[in-house]
């Protein structure tokens, strides 16, 4: 006649028999799962308790394993653990205040700077820009920024070699500036214009100033927004070329780029002043040498406080992206605690990031790298990435070639800003909750 046995009851038999060793024996039989009937009607407790009295089981027949003297541990790997509490089912979270503090170290505005000059201002843009003016970190809770941040496009006075990339949206104008710069604001919605009178390096065409100031006129009178106008990057003949497009463009505030302390940056300044434009600070990765060439604008030169946008130089992503945050970081930080020197809006050279081989190469170099993927995404990335890093730490206006980065990169900084908005997301079940 069969009888029913508990596990236990077989365990304690073998203990007090003082069996060390079974060899030849077979246990035969049924197992019986005592379980509530009124735990089977509701089906996460069910499978719960089932998985309960499942776990009791093999820890029974461990256990029993080991007092027959079978090496349970070294097959296991370790020993038999008791088994958790019950968890009781989670039923609404705890509700929490989430609360945003300030930084009392900021206590200084940024300078506010406007570009452009309307009619009643004596010029002939439809409107102006003003950057700068934050009293905290961008997008940060400390202080709402008062003015968004702005894109100005580059124009040239001649064709130049472009990744196929930017130059394919150009084809079309890159042989009139003024209808390049025409293009740059009715299609692809810039906010400024960059002329850069490229040609009157003497080591390309050599154009005189005389000249390439009608190209400034050409541009001013195919737009209305407000402009920047750059030289060649050549120290001897800039100052000029600089000097002659700021007599012809005269109470229109243009941003003259640029004022660097390897150039004449007093006859720059100088010119400036003269016919009312803002001069553009431009320093090469070093906070000191900004520091200092500032000084000289604001005390030597005689350049107002509200003249003055800094270019600390953009090294893109890919070959020096996060000394270029930490760099503008740095400044508009220490503009922010008071230091007078770096308290300006800053610029910043954003299609720098087309000098980065990722940006623009049909694919790497190196045999043995992995595949790039289509250039013709990866360098309006490189930009985008590249502009919104700084935009992170500070910077107010970007210069842009490409377009699709340009739209990209207006649509995050005006979401985050607020002029752009959003359909709200109910967070309230923000566990379950699925974000496009």
């Amino acid at each position: 006649m069969a009888k029913k046995m508990k596990i236990n009851d077989v365990i304690e038999l073998l203990k007090d028999a003082d069996v060390e060793a079974l060899e030849g024996v077979t246990f035969e039989g049924d197992i019986e799962l005592e379980i509530d009937e009124t735990a089977a009607g509701i089906d996460s407790l069910f499978a719960y308790t089932m998985g309960q009295e499942t776990a009791k089981i093999g820890l029974y027949l461990l256990n029993l394993a080991r007092s027959v003297g079978y090496p349970v541990d070294q097959i296991a790997g370790m020993p038999a653990q008791p088994l958790a509490p019950s968890v009781p089912k989670l039923s609404k979270l705890i509700e929490s205040k989430f609360s945003v503090g300030t930084n009392d170290e900021w206590k200084t505005q940024i300078q506010e700077v406007t570009l452009g000059a309307t009619s009643s201002d004596g010029g002939t843009r439809g409107h102006t820009i003003t950057l700068g003016g934050e009293k905290a970190l961008p997008y940060y809770f400390d202080a709402p920024m008062p003015n968004r941040n702005y894109v100005t496009i580059d124009v040239f006075d001649m064709p130049i070699g472009m990744a196929k990339a930017v130059k394919s949206n150009y084809e079309d104008v890159m042989e009139d500036p003024g209808e390049w710069a025409k293009k740059v604001v009715k299609e692809f919605n810039a906010d400024l214009v960059t002329i850069h009178l490229i040609s009157t390096d003497p080591l390309l065409n050599d154009t005189p100033a005389v000249e390439a100031s009608k190209t400034v006129e050409e541009v001013l009178q195919a737009v209305d927004v407000p402009i920047v106008i750059g030289g060649s990057g050549n120290p001897e003949k800039d100052p000029l070329v600089l000097e002659r497009a700021a007599e012809v463009a005269e109470g229109e505030r243009c941003l003259l780029a640029s004022a660097s302390l390897n150039l004449d940056y007093e006859r720059i300044a100088a010119a400036a002043n003269k016919y009312g434009h803002v001069v553009l600070s431009w320093t090469q990765l070093e906070i000191n040498a900004q520091k200092e060439l500032n000084r000289k604008l604001m005390k030597q030169c005689g350049v107002d406080r509200d003249r003055i946008i800094v270019d600390p130089t953009t090294a893109a992503l890919g070959y020096g992206l996060d000394y270029a945050y930490s760099n503008m970081e740095r400044i508009r930080l220490a503009g922010l605690i008071g230091d007078e020197e770096l308290n300006f809006p800053m610029s910043s050279g954003t299609t720098n990031a087309w000098g980065a081989r990722e940006a623009w190469m049909v694919s790497s170099p190196l045999k043995e790298d992995s595949d790039w993927g289509p250039r013709e995404y990866r360098g309006p990335i490189w930009e985008i990435v590249t502009g919104l890093t700084l935009a992170l730490g500070g910077n107010d206006l970007f210069m842009m070639m490409h377009p699709g980065a340009v739209k990209v990169l207006k649509e995050i900084t005006q979401t985050l800003f607020g002029s752009i908005k959003t359909d709200e997301i109910d967070l309230s079940n923000w566990v379950a909750e699925v974000v496009a």
